[in-house]
């Protein structure tokens, strides 16, 4: 077994059954001790089987005549519409063999600016958060603020919370569809984690704070000068409030 921790890449590439057997085996043993990233593992795979269900009696229908090769060489005057049938019947047949996450991208409304970085720290928050054998890659402070800072291509500052009663555990690079970004785990003596999740924006390079919440999750996202930010933890209203106005506060002394 590798020392390698469990990323999204590894969770999506066994629902798609992309991964060797070693590794495959040790994404079966972290689903194990993490019902809760199990759970919603399985749900994607359940809609990945669904769709090749659905697809399957299409895949199995004989090519029809006019998508074969010769004829179509033979027509040149039919041949731009029998290939457009032909590109969307490959296409149709590829979907098939995708699974988990671009199943669920695919049949979902695309997202961007602060909406998709809540959503993007509130995945970090269920998949991390959760984990009590290694939520965190570095615990350094210093050796974090150096690492992220240069896969992010830019100054990051990492918060300071301990006077609002949250220490700094530590955190990791996660990956995201807008590249790659720094996720910050805190607790206090209670156990209560929460999680910051910065990344350049691409859109919403200046948006005031807005509040989300989803399940179990709720927090607060904004972005000034081209970076994003975004708190989550488990507590809802505006419990949260006081703390992202201190990491924005933090954040615009870089």
């Amino acid at each position: 077994m590798s020392n390698r921790p469990i990323t999204e890449d590894d969770l999506h590439a066994y629902i798609d059954r992309a991964l060797e057997p070693e590794r495959e085996a040790e994404v079966r043993a972290y689903l194990d001790k993490h019902p809760d990233v199990a759970k919603r593992i399985a749900a994607y795979s359940d809609e990945r089987n669904l769709l090749r269900s659905a697809l399957l009696p299409i895949a199995e229908e004989p090519l029809p005549p006019r998508l074969n090769l010769a004829r179509m060489i033979e027509s040149p005057r039919r041949r731009p519409s029998s290939l457009r049938w032909a590109v969307a019947a490959m296409l149709m047949l590829s979907i098939g063999g995708l699974g988990g996450w671009m199943i669920r991208g695919a049949t979902q409304t695309p997202v961007g600016g602060i909406v998709a970085l809540a959503e993007e720290a509130s995945d970090s928050y269920r998949v991390y958060a959760s984990d009590r054998t290694r939520p965190v890659e570095l615990r350094d402070s210093t050796e974090l603020v150096q690492w992220v800072s240069n896969r992010l291509h830019q100054p990051v500052k990492l918060p300071d919370l301990t006077k609002s009663g949250y220490r700094l555990m530590g955190g990791r690079v996660v990956p995201t569809a807008h590249g790659p970004a720094a996720m910050f785990m805190y607790d206090d003596d209670r156990g209560e984690r929460l999680v910051v999740l910065t990344r350049p924006m691409t859109s919403d390079q200046n948006a005031p704070m807005a509040a989300h919440s989803g399940g179990d999750v709720a927090g607060f996202s904004w972005a000034d000068g081209g970076t994003g930010y975004s708190l989550v933890g488990p507590r809802g209203g505006d419990s949260l409030r006081p703390l992202a106005n201190e990491i924005r506060k933090q954040a615009q002394t870089i």
